[in-house]
């Protein structure tokens, strides 16, 4: 019996499984998330490497849990730095979020700084939780200096 072919199979079963076919349809609604994210212009940072970033969210539904997450950047590194995340609440109202984190001493210094933040579900497709963005906003801050 050859394994290769087996392999396969299994490689594209997993694929499908993964990618949701076979998996009963979706609602519009569980198709099509909606929210809103924003960034405060203004970021602090310490002189060990902590990061807090803030902003707003809003969310009107959901099926499983959510969360605010954010990363940074500084120059010209392609490197994204996670910054904490804040388990969020989809009552159709507006909430703060702020989520703290520590880089590595001197990786970001106080002044401008890309921030991406992010309002994400986990929804769970045929048994497992996968991903589903809400909202996603990205802006540039100040990080000053704590």
């Amino acid at each position: 019996m050859r394994v290769r072919p087996l392999l396969g199979a299994a490689a594209g079963a997993a694929l499908l499984l993964l990618t949701g076919a076979g998996a009963a349809p979706a609602t519009a609604s569980a198709l099509a998330p909606t929210g809103s994210v924003t960034v405060d212009a203004v970021g602090r940072i310490t002189a060990d490497g902590t990061v807090t970033l803030s902003g707003t969210y809003r969310c009107a539904s959901s099926s499983g849990p959510v969360f605010v997450g954010s990363s940074i950047s500084q120059g010209v590194s392609t490197t994204r730095h996670g910054v904490g995340g804040t388990r969020a609440v989809c009552d159709g109202a507006e909430h703060r979020w702020v989520n703290t984190g520590q880089t590595v001493p001197g990786a970001l210094v106080a002044g401008a700084a890309p921030v991406e933040a992010t309002l994400m579900e986990l929804r769970t497709f045929s048994g497992l939780p996968l991903p589903s963005f809400h909202a996603v906003q990205g802006q540039d801050v100040t990080l000053t200096r704590a």
